[in-house]
């Protein structure tokens, strides 16, 4: 096999040696696996696990929770494979991570990167590697494009993770204690798309794609812009998190105002609850978000619903009155006494009180946007 000066495995023009691939294996496949990982294949798991000091049972643990498929003795791993187990060995050996964190920052990881490379291969290479000129294949025109993209989109990877590892860093530096570092009272909020298994029998499938890209981009875009953080997309349903009711409240009616405003959407209802979350591997659980989900279910079209305690905080924060008479009650009295009358962005209205599975009996609200006064 020709190697180049990077020790990649691959010549000047990306050849590779046919006899390195496994059998069965498109030697094409391998260029490019070469090109993007930029190492030959050099050892088996063994030779791997031995290369970086660690013991086999560990090294698969590592390479399971990262998302790689088992390849039993076959001589598939490069040395960055070896490099990364010793590093993640290393942060246990230092003892500044446990075992089991190593295996959870292994997991993470290899979840959020997993999704982003399908998305860039179906989503992006696909638009831009068709080839130009009849007879030539797509291989041919991937590989110098990749090529080209492969250190601009890493440089950029690395820019929003540190990005986005600043931000949070900065909300575990404000929380109170180390309890709610982990155990934090957040508002959530649940965005679904109403009639969604209907379309999806009425709709080609590149229509339902567009569709469902369209929706998670503005509720992406909604979210950040207005301060929340986007927890994940299900398809018909988003789920995000603010640190108070009020953004969470502002997103929730914007993304209904958005997708109303928009003949091609289909309707929307949110559902949401203000309480204690915990959080795990950048995922939300516990009753909050159970009651969050469960109010969305019986939402109307095109509206918001609460829980009481995401009423109770607004109504604490002065961003909702508790009711219209107390609104023009505290307006009067600013009024009588001289001073600026207070302003509310949202308006309640109470609900009847309904079961709710798994949760007993919940009182709804309903969230609207106040009038301004004239």
């Amino acid at each position: 096999m020709t190697v180049d000066d990077t020790g990649s495995g691959a010549g000047a023009d990306g050849r590779v040696d046919p006899d390195a691939a496994e059998p069965g294996e498109d030697p094409l496949a391998l260029r490019l696996e070469q090109l993007i990982l930029g190492a030959e294949r050099r050892y088996t798991p063994f030779q791997a696990a031995r290369s970086a000091g660690v013991s086999m049972e560990l090294a698969s643990r590592f390479w399971r929770a990262m998302g790689f498929a088992d390849i039993g003795q076959a001589k598939a791993l490069t040395e960055a494979d070896v490099l990364a187990l010793r590093r993640l060995a290393g942060l246990v050996e230092a003892g500044l991570l446990s075992e089991a964190m190593a295996v959870q920052v292994a997991r993470s990881t290899g979840q959020t990167t997993a999704r982003l490379a399908e998305w860039q291969i179906d989503s992006f290479l696909e638009g831009l590697t068709e080839p130009p000129e009849p007879g030539m294949t797509r291989t041919e025109v991937t590989y110098p494009i990749i090529e080209l993209l492969l250190p601009e989109l890493e440089e950029f990877l690395v820019y929003v993770w540190r990005r986005q590892l600043a931000a949070s860093a900065g909300r575990v530096i404000q929380a109170a204690d180390d309890e709610e570092m982990v155990d934090r009272r957040l508002a959530v909020g649940f965005a679904d798309l109403v009639g969604f298994t209907r379309l999806t029998r009425r709709m080609e499938e590149e229509e339902l794609g567009e569709l469902v890209e369209a929706f998670e981009t503005t509720a992406a875009d909604l979210v950040a812009a207005r301060g929340g953080r986007l927890i994940k997309t299900l398809g018909d349903e988003v789920l995000y998190v603010a640190d108070d009711a009020g953004t969470a409240a502002d997103i929730a009616l914007r993304l209904v105002e958005t997708m109303a405003n928009d003949e091609t959407m289909p309707e929307l209802r949110v559902g949401m609850a203000f309480g204690t979350v915990t959080t795990r591997m950048g995922d939300v659980f516990g009753t909050t978000v159970n009651l969050a989900s469960r109010l969305t279910s019986i939402a109307p079209r095109d509206a918001v619903l609460v829980d009481s305690a995401f009423a109770e905080e607004l109504i604490r924060t002065g961003e909702a009155p508790a009711s219209e008479a107390a609104a023009a009650e505290a307006v009067a009295t600013a009024e009588k006494e001289g001073e600026e009358p207070p302003t509310y962005p949202f308006a309640l209205q109470p609900m009847w009180q309904r079961p709710v599975r798994g949760l007993g009996v919940v009182e709804p609200w309903l969230l609207a946007h106040r009038p301004s006064r004239p």
